[in-house]
C-alpha cells in the first residue's frame, strides 16, 4: 500500500517497527536501532541484520555524515516528483555506521563531492517527516 503526500509525492508507510524513528524525527531528532553487539542499524526492522537478535534498543544517533555516493534527476523519473526535479539524491554513511538515504538540499551542484560533510535535516510533509540532508562545516 502506498501513501501519498497532497502535493502528490510518496510518503513511507509507518509500522509499529517504524513508528519511534518517526516520532523522534517529527521533532527533529535521529533515533536509531542499537544492537549491544553490533552497533547502529538503519532502516526499521525486528532484527539486527548483523546478528539476528532482537534485542535491540532505540538510541539518539549522531545526525552528521559524509556523502558516500549520489546522484542528480534531472527530469523526475518518478512521476509524483516530476515537479520537484531536479533532485539530488545522496547515500550517507553516518558517524555512528550505517547509511541512509535521502535527498540533499540547500546544496549548490558546485559543492556536491563524495566525502561532503552533511547532517539531517527532516522535511515534515503532511505530519510525516521526510529525511534530508544539508552540507555542514567539518566537526
Amino acid at each position: 500500500m502506498q501513501v501519498y503526500a497532497q502535493d502528490g509525492r510518496p510518503l513511507p508507510l509507518i509500522t509499529p517497527v517504524s513508528e519511534p524513528f518517526f516520532a523522534a524525527a517529527r521533532e527533529g531528532r535521529l533515533h536509531l536501532q542499537h544492537c549491544p553487539r553490533d552497533g547502529f542499524f538503519f532502516y526499521p526492522r525486528s532484527h539486527c541484520p548483523h546478528c539476528l537478535g532482537d534485542d535491540w534498543s532505540w538510541r539518539e544517533a549522531s545526525p552528521r555524515g559524509r556523502v558516500y555516493a549520489f546522484t542528480i534527476d534531472r527530469s523526475g523519473q518518478d512521476p509524483h516528483q516530476r515537479g520537484f526535479a531536479p533532485i539530488t539524491i545522496a547515500v550517507v554513511d553516518l558517524d555512528d555506521g550505517p547509511r541512509m538515504i535521502g535527498n540533499l538540499v540547500a546544496c549548490d551542484e558546485a559543492q556536491l563531492r563524495v566525502g561532503l560533510p552533511v547532517v539531517v535535516a527532516f522535511e515534515q510533509v503532511d505530519g510525516t517527516p521526510l529525511v534530508r540532508f544539508r552540507p555542514c562545516a567539518d566537526p
